[in-house]
């Protein structure tokens, strides 16, 4: 069977470009904007069309893998010839960059409010992946706030966050522990059956607490007096020492709101807090027998991790990927894996 390709094309105003001399594509669930970074030189040149702000399509092998826009384009001459440099980010680098409109929103759900903060950056398309999503009582927006920053702020209310889908879909929903592993990553110590360049493994007890307390308010309304002494409280037992730590939340207007609101930010310390990276050759999932033999790889997915010299032998969650290479330059991809579940 003849190995599927894995060259990475940048689509513009309806041209491919590709064979760059090195490429940088990296996507994070928990990084706001997806990110990618290409130059080609000292002999290539690049169309009218690559300027700053141009619709931009990346593919790699033929599949889409993010649609956003250029940021920049760099042009360095010098004796050796000229060099140009092209970045960019998916749909979600508007969101980061501009500001929401300014103002306040009363009994209105998940959906219509991250339509409301986005479809006048030009976001059209929206999924909610949530089986429950609350009725807020009001949400505002404040001068400055940047949109991104308040749609996570609407998205972590519900226990949720967003990230941008590869055909540019904005999606706020949660990850999916029951997908099956679509690979096993094997590192022994004596060699044999193992799959992976290099792997470590990072533990800290940075922005880890084992006491999250959320405190809220609810204003008043025309039928009801304003609340405020909301509060809820999350304990982790595995951080193994006494680390409270208090946020206020001003837009959490009920005790279920702060308590998922607590569960969610203690989950994200337990996150930062244990990190194992593993580098692997090419950008397809290629091992015969796999349950996605070759697919790309992508955040989501679930990895059995098997490593002797670190004692692991377990499922893991991969938040984030990064494709590298070039000419002349192996094609590699690094993982980001997380504790599943």
């Amino acid at each position: 069977m003849p190995t599927r390709s894995e060259a990475v094309q940048l689509l513009v105003d309806g041209q491919f470009h590709t064979d760059w001399s090195s490429y940088d594509v990296d996507s994070d669930l928990l990084t706001p904007a997806d990110a990618w970074h290409v130059t080609l030189g000292p002999r290539g040149r690049l169309p009218a069309s690559v300027v700053p702000g141009a619709p931009v399509e990346l593919r790699v092998g033929g599949e889409r893998v993010m649609v956003g826009r250029i940021d920049e384009v760099d042009c360095d001459v010098s004796k050796d010839g000229r060099v140009y440099a092209v970045s960019g980010r998916d749909g979600a680098a508007v969101l980061v960059d501009c500001d929401a409109n300014v103002g306040s929103f009363e009994q209105i759900g998940l959906q219509d409010i991250v339509t409301k903060l986005v479809r006048p950056l030009g976001i059209q398309q929206v999924r909610i992946d949530a089986d429950n999503a609350r009725l807020r009582e009001k949400v505002s927006v404040e001068p400055g706030d940047s949109a991104w920053r308040a749609l996570a702020n609407v998205a972590e209310a519900n226990g949720l966050w967003p990230w941008f889908d590869p055909d540019g879909t904005l999606v706020v929903g949660g990850p999916d522990y029951t997908k099956p592993p679509v690979a096993h990553l094997v590192l022994r110590t004596s060699g044999e059956g193992n799959n992976v360049l290099r792997l470590a493994e990072r533990r800290s007890i940075h922005d880890r607490f084992s006491h999250l307390t959320v405190l809220g308010q609810a204003r008043g309304t025309r039928t009801e007096a304003g609340r405020n002494g909301l509060k809820f409280t999350a304990e982790d037992t595995s951080v193994g020492a006494y680390r409270p730590h208090v946020v206020v939340d001003h837009e959490a207007d009920s005790v279920a709101v702060c308590r998922d609101r607590a569960r969610k930010l203690l989950m994200d310390g337990r996150l930062k807090g244990y990190t194992v990276t593993a580098t692997v050759p090419g950008h397809r999932i290629n091992a015969p027998g796999e349950a996605s033999d070759g697919a790309l790889w992508m955040p989501g997915q679930r990895v059995h991790v098997r490593s002797e010299p670190h004692g692991i032998d377990r499922i893991m969650f991969v938040m984030g990927r990064r494709f590298a290479g070039g000419r002349g330059q192996a094609r590699q991809t690094t993982l980001t894996l997380k504790e599943d579940g």
